[in-house]
């Protein structure tokens, strides 16, 4: 079937809706995308994906609304938004027109899931509230981002909605593109760490061909023996640390303390390293000016921080 219309409720908007329109859109890039509330539009037939309004939930009949009770709930009974909906309707499809390989499409589908989609589900049916991630943050919530972009309450213009919409729909779309294309970008360099791994042996340094996310292939494969990473930036080459996880900063080991802040000849005169160039205070980054002086600095960071 050839869908010629896409069709949401008028007025005012919230996030899932809009998320929801930048998946449809993506699919189905010759339908019209139709606000309205006009019972002939959110009336399921032919060509039509209804979603946010119209008061059911029928995958097989193209309506995705979440505001009729029973509401539709996940397996684990946490609600629904129509972006939930669509989201597990045409998420893998989506993903494919994004061009992810299809050896990664479920394990993506599932985490932009539960790390994107849920979020907006939650915050749109009041299950959670924004200001639990505190006065400082709730205003920088992702959902309350992108209301913000509706139309101020003074501007009547006849279409002043529609035209909030379609420029929010940019925005978000941007948004979406750029989780996707991280989460597949992950998945291509977890085979490249793995590589690298393998290369490294029983060694304590990890040399990549370029920067790229290690450490969930690092934990993925076991290998705790490895302290430190190497990879080139630019002309300059950088050594980094491994954190020991997600929540905190804390490292399986520090650049030596004596190295903390210094640059160029300070730097060198402190490793005895011609051609090291930078050490972050924090002593979680050093960069040097060729391979062979950063591989001197991690053969130098390795023995300290085994005889700590």
């Amino acid at each position: 079937m050839t869908i010629t219309h896409l069709v949401t409720h008028s007025g005012g908007f919230h996030a899932d809706e809009l998320l929801s329109s930048v998946i449809l859109s993506r699919l189905f890039p010759g339908a019209a995308l139709i606000r309205s509330r006009d019972k002939t539009w959110i009336t399921p037939d032919n060509g039509r994906i209804i979603y946010d309004v119209g008061g059911d939930f029928d995958a097989g009949a193209q309506i995705f609304d979440h505001h009729q009770r029973p509401n539709p709930l996940r397996e684990d009974g946490q609600p629904y938004s129509s972006f939930g909906l669509i989201w597990a309707q045409y998420g893998r499809d989506y993903l494919r027109a994004m061009d992810v390989p299809e050896q990664d499409i479920e394990a993506i589908h599932a985490s932009f899931d539960r790390g994107f989609v849920l979020p907006i589900d939650l915050v749109d049916n009041g299950a959670v509230n924004t200001s639990e991630a505190g006065p400082l943050f709730s205003g920088m919530t992702l959902p309350v981002l992108l209301e913000s972009l509706k139309t101020v309450f003074d501007d009547r213009e006849a279409d002043a909605d529609d035209r909030a919409f379609m420029a929010a729909l940019p925005v978000a779309r941007a948004l979406v593109e750029a989780q996707i294309n991280r989460k597949a970008a992950k998945f291509r360099a977890e085979a490249m760490v793995m590589n690298a791994i393998e290369a490294a042996g029983e060694g304590r340094v990890l040399d990549l061909p370029m920067g790229m996310p290690f450490r969930a292939a690092v934990e993925k494969t076991g290998a705790d023996h490895l302290l430190f990473v190497i990879h080139p930036r630019g002309s300059d080459w950088t050594l980094t640390t491994i954190r020991v996880g997600d929540d905190t900063f804390d490292n399986r080991a520090d650049l030596p303390a004596a190295w903390a802040g210094l640059t160029d000849a300070a730097l060198e005169n402190a490793s005895g390293v011609a051609g090291a160039k930078f050490c972050h205070n924090g002593r979680f980054i050093a960069v040097a000016s060729s391979r062979e002086a950063v591989l001197r600095m991690a053969d130098i960071a390795v023995a300290e921080a085994l005889a700590e």
